[in-house]
């Protein structure tokens, strides 16, 4: 009778372990949900359409982008968290939810290391600092010196305390010893009215969203924030290169799982996301957008966040950022 138990009980754990790889074989054999956590139309809505047909294509099944916004992108993420971890929701994240956020608020509805398998990171949005034209500062050095020399006088706007654009200011005064005053704003583009009629000096704004107000002269380009300089405006010197040896500030997105997801599957997505991150037609399409396509391993990518929320925890701290 025991041996019959014993041989019973091995069976089923035998057929348990084989299931997962069987399931793993058998998907996709559905659509698949890709989760935007932010209205149509933005960087993050366009990286997510620009990649869901090839990737579907790869797949055999729909990629269905689902724009879901709200609260500066969490409720998008969270629900991409807390889907079952069966393969067939995907979400798209950015710095802010993920690195930033943490470092924040001490509640999160979401632990993004605990509830999300990282997949490959999709890319950075390119970011500028632009100032006013009647600024007498015509470069990032004469800003600072500038600065060092009217502490507390010269201000700039965000879209919102704790955004990507608050904390590359913070960033800055940081690591240039400068103090200038914060003006936040409920988004981006009522902080650029202000810029442009003067009531601000300078902030920082994503590429595709000044790129036209700096062609048309309304604000002065300064320089790229990101690592390495934007293609499209090739003249323009990333902030380190221009006086702040060591800033970057890379407004990176990335794609999701759910943490319990099967590592097969993870694999699999990973490949198809590379293959199509690579592609030139979509390469192309992103960077017209302001967007550097990039993608590495899951392994990479959870290194990379692990970096990234100790950088900003430090620069939150540092600068005493806090949110209502």
């Amino acid at each position: 009778m025991l041996r019959k138990i014993v041989a019973s009980s091995t069976l089923t754990l035998c057929a348990v372990f084989a299931a997962a790889p069987a399931q793993s074989q058998t998907w996709p054999s559905k659509p698949i949900r890709f989760i935007v956590p932010f209205p149509p139309g933005g960087g993050t809505d366009v990286m997510a359409r620009a990649v869901a047909p090839k990737l579907g294509e790869g797949l055999g099944q729909q990629v269905v982008v689902d724009n879901r916004s709200g609260a500066g992108g969490m409720i998008g993420v969270e629900l991409a968290a807390k889907s079952p971890p069966d393969g067939y929701t995907l979400g798209i994240a950015t710095v802010g939810q993920i690195s930033i956020n943490p470092n924040l608020y001490a509640k999160m509805p979401f632990d993004p290391v605990k509830d999300l398998a990282p997949v490959t990171m999709a890319g950075n949005i390119f970011n500028v600092l632009i100032v006013h034209p009647a600024l007498p500062a015509p470069s990032v050095k004469a800003l600072i010196a500038l600065a060092r020399a009217r502490p507390g006088e010269l201000n700039y706007g965000s879209s919102g305390t704790g955004a990507a654009d608050h904390l590359s200011a913070e960033l800055f005064q940081v690591m240039t010893k400068t103090k200038m005053v914060h003006v936040p704003y409920k988004g981006g583009p009522l902080a650029m009215i202000d810029l442009i009629s003067g009531n601000l000096q300078l902030m920082f704004s994503t590429v595709p969203t000044a790129v036209g107000l700096i062609k048309g002269g309304k604000v002065r380009a300064m320089a790229i924030t990101n690592s390495k300089r934007y293609p499209l405006m090739p003249e323009l010197p990333t902030v380190a290169e221009a006086g702040i040896p060591g800033f970057a500030v890379n407004n990176w997105t990335g794609v999701f799982v759910p943490a319990a997801t099967p590592p097969a599957v993870v694999t699999r997505l990973n490949a198809e996301f590379v293959k199509v991150l690579a592609m030139p037609d979509v390469k192309k399409r992103l960077m017209d957008n302001g967007i550097d396509a990039v993608s590495n391993t899951p392994q990479q990518f959870a290194a990379y966040i692990r970096d990234e929320t100790a950088k900003w925890a430090s620069v939150i701290k540092d600068a005493n950022v806090k949110v209502d």
